[in-house]
């Protein structure tokens, strides 16, 4: 019973656990104890190769093979066993530092040198450098590739739509044509633009004892450099070194990636709601599914589920990411705990992210353009044109062009014979006259066409 995921407490861990597999073994438990573990080898192995730590031999091949197996081997088995010490430390980071501890004295000659795990270090040493590789790999191996394939998407809908004129709305009212792909590239850029912001913020880490200032380094080799050491051993990491900390690395990076996965979120919602919106008035059509169920009662109905889910799921990691990022940058004096708990819940605000992106995904897949319906619409509102005429008529030193056409246009529908008596009865020079009476709505799109094929 306690494995069945229908009872799970958290819906992505029941209901959504196969959506969100891949990023299960890097933010779970199990993928912070992997980087704990790998942070304490590498570090033990780091001070074993400065020639100024004489206590500590330099590790030869096998020695180094064989610590290295310790965290790229890790398995669930090795989980359990942390847990194990940690129901008599109550300590999660001392777990692990005894896990490696037992392991490593298993390595030939290296029993007598255990205690140089963990050397130095407080557990915030060890957590900051676990959740920076935890969100380095979650990034660049499940989110940054979720992110393209919605990208890519909305995309190709919008190469392949680049021409087909459309009705804009603004204030949901009728407004200058457009065309369906620029309005799709419009999302395409913004979210590639998010994207590139989430993919280029640092990621940082300390290695600076239990304030951030060598205390216990200082003291047991005072002539080391323990700056630049704690540093490149950050670098060896793949982070950004952050020389500035108190106990805790300060999370104003996390806060910087809480936001810009916020900022992406929003755009994808304001997509969302546009297809939706979209689907409503028949713009687009959902392809329908085999045996799927829209209503339970009205047999007729094709939901646009898919982005009813990515929207709820939106507003879920981004009510978590928000938190995260004001509560992670505060901690009382040199620390406080309040911290940890709120980290353990990172995998989960990805884990709606993804869900979220997924879902708009689906969706897009499932979209069929109606071009009969769009270009209905674009036929019976004619004054849309009323732009146009105005411009021309500025253009040739007519006077009060625009207020002319707010008389004769505002608030009516006009089609293509009152669109032609207005232009009768406006007396246009002959050439004004040759620029607007064979102009429709669907040829009134300017540039969009180009801008719909340009790049971001």
């Amino acid at each position: 019973m306690e494995s069945n995921p229908l009872l799970a407490v958290s819906a992505l861990d029941g209901r959504y656990r196969d959506k969100v597999l891949d990023l299960a073994p890097i933010v779970s438990e199990y993928g912070l104890m992997r980087y704990r573990v790998a942070v304490e080898c590498r570090w033990f192995a780091f001070l074993a190769a400065a020639p100024e730590i004489p206590e500590l031999p330099q590790l030869d091949a096998g020695q180094a093979a064989a610590l290295e197996a310790v965290h790229a081997g890790f398995d669930l088995a090795d989980a359990e066993r942390i847990k194990h010490f940690e129901r008599t430390t109550n300590h999660d980071v001392k777990a692990v530092e005894y896990f490696v501890k037992e392991r490593i004295a298993r390595i030939p000659g290296l029993a007598p040198h255990v205690e140089f795990v963990h050397f130095a270090c407080t557990s915030e040493d060890i957590n900051n450098l676990a959740y920076a590789l935890m969100l380095g790999e979650a990034r660049a191996r499940v989110l940054l590739p979720a992110m393209a394939r919605v990208i890519d998407a909305i995309d190709a809908l919008a190469t392949a739509h680049a021409d087909l004129a459309m009705l804009s709305r603004t204030h949901g009212q009728t407004a200058s044509p457009t065309t369906l792909g620029k309005e799709l590239r419009n999302f395409a850029a913004r979210l590639t633009r998010q994207r590139d912001g989430f993919a280029a913020a640092a990621i940082l880490g300390k290695m600076n004892g239990a304030v951030g200032n060598y205390n216990a380094h200082a003291v047991a080799y005072p002539a080391l450099d323990w700056i630049a050491l704690g540093e490149r051993f950050v670098a060896t990491l793949g982070l950004v070194p952050n020389r500035f900390t108190t106990q805790i690395e300060p999370h104003d990076y996390l806060a910087e990636h809480c936001h810009a996965l916020i900022r992406f979120n929003q755009v994808l919602l304001d997509f969302d709601r546009d297809a939706w919106s979209y689907i409503s008035i028949e713009y687009f059509r959902q392809k329908k599914v085999e045996g799927e169920t829209g209503s339970s009662t009205m047999p007729h109905k094709v939901n646009p589920i898919d982005f009813e889910n990515s929207e709820g799921n939106i507003g879920i990691a981004n009510a978590l990411l928000a938190h995260m990022a004001s509560k992670l940058q505060v901690s009382r004096w040199q620390r406080d705990l309040s911290d940890s708990t709120v980290l353990r819940n990172l995998g989960t605000a990805l884990g709606h992210c993804l869900i979220a992106w997924q879902a708009a995904g689906k969706g897009l897949a499932r979209l069929e353009v109606n071009p009969a319906a769009i270009a209905a619409d674009l036929a019976r509102s004619w004054e849309v044109l009323a732009e146009a005429v105005q411009t021309v008529m500025r253009k040739y030193g007519m006077a009060e062009p625009y207020e002319r056409l707010k008389a004769a246009t505002r608030g009516r529908q006009l089609d293509a014979v009152l669109y032609r008596e207005i232009l009768e009865r406006l007396e246009l020079p002959a050439a004004a006259r040759a620029e607007l009476e064979h102009l429709t709505p669907a040829d009134y799109v300017g540039l969009a066409p180009r801008l719909a094929r340009s790049r971001y």
